[in-house]
């Protein structure tokens, strides 16, 4: 009976694994111009998608106090901006190419992705 649990057990397991790493789907947010991401354990929303070539604003509300997420990078644009707590900061990104480009705390700990198309 024991190895008999163990194997169900292990098997809920391993579904589990499965269904949480490569069947999680993010949705992928259209912004015009505006976007607000919420910052509280993580980046909501974290696929943002923008228009090539034209300015679009990143509104991050930081409500999370944890000393990670007080900064936010995104490498490819070359900002590195602090976040106050409950406090919106404002970042302008002109995008001069297209692709993906990722974002993240300043530890690298939680990501984000804006896609420019």
């Amino acid at each position: 009976m024991d190895k008999i649990l163990v194997l169900i057990f292990g098997l809920l397991s391993i579904l589990f694994t499965y269904w949480y790493f490569f069947m999680k789907k993010i949705n992928t947010v259209q912004a015009e111009g505006i976007v607000e991401i919420l910052v509280d354990g993580g980046y909501k929303p974290e696929q943002i998608s923008i228009p090539y070539g034209k300015t679009t604003k990143l509104i991050f509300h930081r409500k999370d106090s944890s000393s990670c997420l007080e900064e936010v990078v995104i490498a490819d644009f070359k900002v590195r901006k602090f976040l106050p707590l409950n406090e919106k900061t404002e970042i302008e990104i002109n995008p001069t190419k297209k692709g993906e480009f990722d974002f993240s705390c300043g530890m690298g700990m939680f990501h984000g992705k804006l896609i420019v198309k």
